[in-house]
């Protein structure tokens, strides 16, 4: 099978349709476009969401908890603590396991999380670290929103812009790459600030407390990915605006001199919301001071997009341009 995840007919053919066993209090199970589960604990509802960072070698504990912590609040749910799981080679030196857990602690205390505890291992079957956080949280009943929600009609919203984590993670791991493709050091310096945009924590929440249909973040695909993830969940089509894409500066050049699609970028720091009168809420964080963009709409059946004023049916190649980067 091809590198990444695994695409969601096969996912749902080989796992998910073998999950016959559901608790009455477990109110969102698990399902293609679904990154969390919750749960009724007979008062404010518990959220729980696990992710590996494979991508990646630098700055791995620092992705890892707010990736994590980012799929708690497209539910609605503020991170309480995390558990960490570390698979380690043979040839890692103790400086380097304590550095990578000073980085996860330091995070999740910068976001007031708690590290639970977790489980550490080493081992010959890998050749470099995976870092895997499981996060748990709160919700109240009231606010918890799902990426099942999205109704026909719904404006698509996305923050901060595409490729946020991508851009990061080529800045960061192939600057010497980058230079040879002709961008400049004042991008990359640029595009390493984006790290500070990973989390989508604050858009989540106001989100869930303003009231909107469905909540996605954005990672592994990209837009493209999450887009389709969503549609999957809510059983509902979409109408994708290529042209109103909010593409940042730094992403752009990046992007454009290594031949990728930034739309398709692991885009981590972005969060995709639906909601009716789109504007509306656009208007409510900018006042809290998060950018958001109109990009497309719900609708009932069909995925589409459109660019240069003509339409013409979605596709994409079900794997991350990182991914097809790395390759």
């Amino acid at each position: 099978m091809q590198i990444g995840k695994i695409p969601g007919k096969k996912l749902e053919e080989i796992i998910l349709n073998k999950i016959t066993y559901k608790r009455d209090d477990v109110l969102l199970h698990a399902g293609l476009g679904e990154d969390s589960a919750v749960v009724d604990l007979k008062g404010d509802l518990l959220a729980i969401a696990s992710d590996p960072i494979t991508g990646t070698s630098k700055n791995a504990g620092y992705l890892a908890v707010h990736v994590a912590c980012n799929d708690l609040a497209a539910v609605g749910a503020e991170p309480v603590g995390i558990q960490v799981i570390l698979l380690l080679p043979e040839t890692i030196r103790e400086e380097e396991i304590a550095c990578l857990m000073h980085e996860i602690i330091e995070t999740a205390a910068s976001i007031k999380v708690e590290v639970l505890g977790g489980h550490t291992e080493i081992l010959s079957l890998v050749s470099q670290p995976i870092t895997c956080v499981t996060a748990v949280g709160r919700v109240k009943r009231e606010q918890l929103v799902s990426s099942s929600g999205a109704r026909p009609g719904d404006d698509i919203l996305i923050t901060k812009g595409v490729g946020i984590e991508g851009t990061y993670i080529l800045a960061n791991d192939y600057a010497d790459l980058l230079k040879e493709k002709g961008v400049s050091q004042k991008t990359i310096d640029e595009a390493l600030k984006y790290k500070d945009k990973l989390s989508v924590l604050k858009e989540g929440l106001l989100a869930a407390e303003y009231g909107v249909h469905a909540m996605h973040d954005v990672t592994e695909g990209g837009l493209y990915g999450a887009l389709e993830e969503l549609s999957q969940a809510s059983n509902t089509g979409f109408e994708l605006y290529l042209d109103e894409l909010p593409v940042r500066t730094e992403t752009r050049e990046i992007t454009e001199a290594l031949g990728i699609d930034p739309a398709g970028l692991i885009s981590s720091g972005s969060l995709l919301i639906t909601v009716p009168e789109g504007e509306r809420l656009i208007e409510f964080l900018e006042e809290e001071g998060v950018h958001a963009w109109k990009i497309g709409a719900i609708t009932a059946e069909g995925r589409t997009m459109i660019r240069k004023g003509r339409k013409e049916v979605f596709s994409w190649s079900n794997k991350d341009e990182l991914w097809r980067l790395m390759e």
